[in-house]
């Protein structure tokens, strides 16, 4: 998932601020999601502290927060092609939304003993709705790109 971004940057980056801050919290995201699933050490069973959860809730809920109110309608303009992408896009993206929220109001602020007992479920299906949210925004992303392009005089 981080090389996903760190390609996102290269393709993408420096063309717009907004979007470099976002894949920048993109990747703070990611690294936050590694370290609190275990992905470089943490052993299954063993659950992360209150602390690193509530941590990580707070930035996944700016950064879904940043996509929503910010990003995604400067990303796809209402001409045809954005308007067909948006009917695509957008209910899919709203689906790994909801994965999100249901994990925030899940652990943020109240992780204990019955609810770690999912932990590991609920951490890996956070992981697999946000690797395809990921792919998701890159279309996005993409399209701007194109579009764009395409307005610029050859």
């Amino acid at each position: 998932m981080l090389n996903q971004v760190e390609i996102a940057k290269q393709r993408w980056g420096g063309a717009n601020k907004t979007i470099d801050a976002w894949l920048d919290e993109r990747r703070e995201l990611l690294i936050k999601y590694c370290q609190l699933a275990g992905v470089n050490g943490r052993t299954q069973g063993a659950l992360p502290d209150m602390a690193e959860v509530d941590e990580f809730c707070s930035i996944l809920m700016d950064y879904l927060s940043v996509g929503h109110f910010e990003v995604y309608e400067m990303l796809v303009s209402d001409d045809p092609k954005g308007l067909k992408l948006k009917q695509h896009i957008f209910p899919r993206i709203s689906d790994t939304t909801n994965i999100a929220l249901d994990f925030n109001d899940k652990f943020s602020e109240k992780f204990d003993v019955d609810s770690a007992h999912s932990f590991d479920a609920d951490i890996t299906r956070l992981g697999e709705a946000l690797v395809d949210r990921f792919e998701l925004e890159d279309q996005l992303i993409k399209h701007i790109h194109v579009t764009v392009n395409d307005a610029v005089p050859s």
